[in-house]
């Protein structure tokens, strides 16, 4: 059949957990309920019953890693500068005399690293308590994994690991550390941060060490960067705080992970400098994310404000408006010794010294990306789903017309999110649903995207109030998508509890197939293509598939037996709904690659892409052919662009300005044919 696809990793792979193994490292789809309030722990409401400055001048007593020297930011410094590592990247570097290589990593080092300093903790304490208070009704904490970190930060290196959706995730860790008497971390950052006067200089002082955005080939740099990094988990002086997605999620879904740090503290434990490493998942969830405009311009192109003191004081106005709450989760400490047992052979490093540099095997690598993408998927799995990630996921399928114009019908929109309150509980997914009033007052709370008024819900469209000229038709496309998408961003929230059963429900319609073999190459056709959007652990097809075949089966979606998956009437209204969640994602990636393979130009850039794809989605929703505004994101269509080079469709071409080139037309062209045959059967038979 013309949908049969041959994938790499189907039934076995060296990375494989089975059940009793992840129950063991980590729960990945565990049961879960409705948030058990004695579980989680409101930190604000202490904070609220006293002063600022007496929380910020507190007795301040961590117990830090037993094995850790006692030593300075500058023993630091010095032991880098002075490792064998270093004195042997410098020795390579020609083309400049060693001591100007010398004072050039001096320099590197001075600019990154970070000046962790108690005065400088409470002075932030203070600030941040004042801020969160203004922002926040409430700030809750699971403290059983809290119990857990402090004992976990005692016994071995810790790396703090949170996913990245905003801003304020860079202080809510060391907020949290500090309140509880635990060490608090040195945190990865940004270099623009550093230069931001007075405040770049507060943050370093504060536990921050900055990294440059772009580093490219620099030898030089990579070499004082990993050796700071390795030199913080071998010592264990600090636990080391980093965002294993790389940057801030644009779109508050999580991103596929970057392994550059990954693999820098991982490192020590590969070479047996230490004898475990402790990895602590953190998932952060907002009711409601302060930056969500911004976020939403910066995807149709607006560039992102520069970081700056004056910025910050200009973006003080957030602190007038409700966030409502925020719940901090921390998962359960992860060895990396038993995450790697049996799946890496570590002789290799025995080699060559440890102190010179060493390409990793292919093995190690693909640990590593195991090891980060496990992360990531427990992140997922630890975030709190809000009821408001629940109405946008239904808002979103309603007809953009009805939203703009007449708007939905207040009662059933709640009767349906009380509907799907119940299936996500059916997926194992974690809910914050605090009363019986949650979705009068979530709305409430999300004025600035849609207004409840006569019993309808209406999305909200800003236009500039001081400007007298009509819109064009363009710009009204843009202005109805700016508000579109910062619903689709609450909607991501959402998306890991229903992604698996969702593409196993595309299967069962576009094939019209109850063969189970036939169901699962289709999905992991599917799994491979949407890589770039959504969080699969590497090798897990067959474990993923099967949760999805469970998943519907629980819900009474579907009846299974060994070989077939038969649809039952009771469970049309679910593979409808989890149908539709998944089409904005088809008609984006349908939309590209019909523009890639129909265009006369092999050879472009990113910068011509981008704006020619939004001006040809813009065209066609001004005429009514396409119905899905999220292919205007500039996150949808660099995601189909890392897809199509993974299927090896497109190749980059480093010449100029980081040109793309299309460099098999049959492979492209064969992926693109599948494309629409499939797409077009979807477009003809949507209505389920």
């Amino acid at each position: 059949m013309l949908w049969s696809y041959c994938h790499s990793g189907t039934r076995k792979s060296l990375f494989n957990i089975n059940t009793r193994e992840l129950s063991e490292v980590v729960v990945i789809g565990s049961t879960a309920s409705l948030k058990d309030e004695e579980e989680f722990t409101d930190i604000l409401e202490e904070r609220r019953c006293t002063t600022d400055l007496g929380y910020a001048l507190r007795t301040f007593n961590p117990q830090p890693y037993k094995g850790a020297p006692s030593s300075s930011t500058s023993d630091l410094k010095k032991a880098v500068l002075e490792s064998q590592y270093l004195r042997y990247i410098i020795a390579l570097e020609t083309g400049s005399s060693v001591e100007k290589v010398r004072q050039e990593a001096r320099g590197i080092l001075e600019e990154m690293s970070h000046n962790l300093q108690l005065g400088f903790i409470r002075l932030m304490a203070y600030t941040v308590n004042k801020v969160f208070k203004r922002l926040f009704r409430s700030i809750y904490v699971n403290m059983e994994g809290l119990n857990m970190l402090q004992q976990a930060i005692q016994e071995s290196p810790v790396i703090l690991m949170p996913n990245h959706r905003s801003y304020v995730d860079f202080l809510i860790v060391s907020f949290i550390l500090f309140t509880y008497d635990i060490p608090i971390p040195v945190i990865a950052a940004g270099i623009p941060l550093a230069s931001m006067k007075v405040v770049g200089e507060i943050l370093r002082r504060s536990g921050a060490f900055f990294i440059r955005r772009a580093i490219g080939s620099d030898k030089l740099y990579w070499a004082v960067l990993s050796e700071y990094v390795r030199t913080i988990v071998r010592t264990g002086c600090a636990p080391l705080e980093f965002y294993v997605e790389g940057f801030r999620s644009r779109t508050l879904k999580s991103v596929v992970p970057k392994l550059g740090m990954m693999d820098m503290v991982l490192e020590p434990y590969f070479k047996g400098e230490v004898f475990d490493i402790t990895l602590v998942p953190i998932s952060i969830s907002y009711d409601r994310v302060v930056e969500e405009s911004l976020l939403a311009l910066e995807l149709l192109g607006v560039p992102k404000p520069k970081e700056s003191t004056t910025g910050l004081f200009k973006a003080s106005r957030v602190l007038q408006e409700d966030y409502g709450c925020m719940h901090v989760n921390f998962g359960r400490p992860l060895s990396v010794r038993q995450l790697c047992e049996g799946k890496i052979n570590r002789s290799e490093y025995n080699l060559i010294p440890r102190d010179l540099p060493q390409r990793p095997s292919t093995e190690i690598q693909d640990c590593v990306n195991w090891v980060a993408h496990l992360i990531v998927r427990t992140q997922e799995e630890g975030s709190l789903i809000s009821p408001w990630s629940l109405m946008a996921c239904l808002l979103l399928q309603a007809p953009i017309t009805t939203l703009t114009e007449e708007g939905l019908q207040w009662h059933g929109l709640t009767e349906k999110t009380l509907w799907l309150r119940k299936l996500v509980l059916d997926f194992r997914g974690r809910l914050n649903w605090p009363d019986s009033d949650v979705m009068s007052s979530t709305v409430a709370l999300h004025h600035s995207i849609v207004h409840h008024k006569a019993g309808r819900v209406c999305l909200v469209q800003d236009g500039d109030p001081a400007s007298q000229d009509p819109l064009s038709p363009e710009e009204g496309v843009m202005r109805t998508a700016a508000a579109v998408l910062m619903l689709v961003s609450y909607r991501n929230q959402a998306l890991h509890v229903f992604v698996r059963p969702g593409i196993l429900a595309t299967a069962i319609h576009i094939t019209k197939s109850t063969q189970k073999d036939e169901l699962f190459s289709f999905f992991c056709f599917l799994r491979d293509v949407f890589a770039n959007e959504f969080i699969f652990i590497p090798g897990r097809a067959s474990q993923d598939f099967d949760e999805a075949c469970s998943l519907l089966q629980k819900c009474g979606a579907v009846h299974m037996s060994e070989q077939e998956v038969t649809v039952l009437e009771t469970g049309l209204e679910v593979l409808s709904f989890l149908q539709k969640l998944l089409q904005p994602f088809l008609d984006s990636y349908q939309l590209i690659f019909r523009y890639l393979c129909e265009n006369g130009a092999h050879v472009f850039t990113e910068k011509q892409f981008l704006p020619a794809v939004q001006n040809l989605a813009t065209k066609l929703i001004l005429s009514g052919d396409l119905h899905t505004f999220e292919v205007l994101s500039s996150d949808t269509q660099k995601n189909v662009l890392s897809a199509l080079r993974r299927l090896e469709a497109v190749t980059k071409l480093r010449v100029n300005n980081n040109i793309l080139s299309i460099a098999d037309p049959y492979f492209f062209g064969k992926y693109i044919a599948i494309d629409v045959l499939l797409m077009t059967e979807i477009m003809n038979k949507r209505a389920l």
